[in-house]
């Protein structure tokens, strides 16, 4: 057997990517279900904070490459632009949630992805790299949520990416058996069970956890974070 040489490079494999979908954190564009029963200035400081959070938490970990996605790119110049020197950002494009997140896997380079949403309050680097570990062994995987639909997904990103989007329910209690039903044919993991805040029941069932990223142990975080993410993600 050929022994490496000392000092030559070893074989690595394709990097792993995590995309952070976000939107710009205005009020009246993002968590409208949840204003509706804790009122706009409320659902819109929530967001801020999990989108702040998600980022601080997940975007320096060295064992993964992190991908901002934003709505709307016009955005991506301005608000958004501080952030490069963080996470590389990229506009979402056009369409609904299954049309982008098919355009993202498509785009990136090959290798294993996972695509995860920006207000998901209990989220962990442990949860992505215990996904990227499921994916390593199957097609795809998904983080099933509370209600039906998923906060997680991943593709292996071959040379072929599967197309597990088309058709699927979205904001509703169908949106993982849709997804699954399309990845029949396919080997699927499935991820740990979390949730997102999207109504006012999330809010309180979560509320411990959503008061504690706003008021609580966020604002040692915060004394650390990078400027530019506590100007863009408008930390409370």
């Amino acid at each position: 057997m050929a022994r490496r040489h000392a000092g030559a490079p070893r074989r690595v494999g394709y990097a792993k990517r995590l995309v952070i979908m976000a939107k710009s954190p205005d009020m009246g564009r993002v968590k409208r279900r949840l204003a509706r029963g804790i009122g706009g200035s409320a659902a819109t400081r929530v967001y801020r904070s999990c989108l702040a959070h998600t980022l601080l938490r997940l975007a320096p970990d060295p064992r993964w490459r992190t991908v901002l996605a934003v709505d709307p790119g016009r955005d991506l110049a301005t608000r958004f632009a501080p952030l490069r020197k963080l996470v590389v950002v990229v506009p979402q494009g056009e369409g609904d949630l299954g049309a982008r997140m098919q355009r993202l896997f498509k785009r990136l380079p090959p290798g294993p992805t996972l695509v995860v949403g920006s207000d998901i309050p209990a989220i962990r680097p442990v949860h992505i790299a215990e996904a990227f570990r499921l994916l390593a062994g199957a097609d795809a995987v998904l983080g099933p949520a509370q209600d039906g639909g998923y906060w997680l997904v991943g593709l292996k990103r071959t040379l072929r990416v599967p197309a597990p989007f088309g058709g699927v329910r979205w904001s509703g209690p169908h949106a993982l058996a849709d997804t699954l039903a399309n990845l029949k044919d396919k080997r699927v993991a499935v991820a740990a069970r979390l949730s997102d805040v999207d109504t006012e029941e999330d809010f309180r069932l979560g509320r411990a956890r959503v008061e504690r990223l706003i008021l609580g142990p966020g604002a040692h975080e915060a004394a650390k974070a990078p400027q530019a993410l506590v100007r863009t993600a408008g930390w409370p």
